[in-house]
């Protein structure tokens, strides 16, 4: 059980995620009626920004096209929320890292080059993704 004398790394919100049945339309939604600023469009996801998060990390949303079969590791029957990032500095990532290895938990990392983003994954009891991210400038954009 997490103490409350605890102090979480936690700055802010990383990321939301969402799964979506067209991500045409809803591309458009956040854009033209929500009014965030289109980060970057592949061809199965669009990222949007928020706000300035911590130590020089976006705050973003995220849309997935469920529809793209393979390319997409989630079923059509998943909710629509994709998972939850947390922003943490890039000081505190290796400490996390170490912390939620030490639970015993699956536990993956990545790294996100256009965005210079590296990333710890675990899943909640329930199935749901959670993230912890954070800017990291020594990463390249080789996309």
């Amino acid at each position: 059980m997490h103490s409350m004398t605890s102090k979480s790394p936690i700055k802010g919100l990383g990321e939301i995620a969402l799964q979506v049945n067209d991500l045409v339309a809803m591309q458009a939604f956040y854009e033209d009626v929500v009014g965030l600023r289109l980060l970057r469009r592949f061809e199965d996801s669009a990222f949007f920004a928020i706000a300035e998060g911590a130590a020089g990390h976006t705050q973003v949303l995220a849309l997935f096209d469920r529809t793209a079969g393979d390319k997409v590791p989630l079923s059509y029957r998943r909710p629509p929320l994709d998972h939850i990032a947390f922003e943490i500095e890039l000081e505190d990532y290796a400490a996390e890292l170490a912390r939620l290895t030490d639970t015993g938990i699956d536990v993956k990392t990545s790294t996100h080059a256009w965005t210079q983003w590296r990333s710890i994954y675990v899943t909640d009891p329930e199935g749901n993704i959670v993230e912890w991210v954070c800017y990291d400038a020594t990463i390249g954009d080789d996309q």
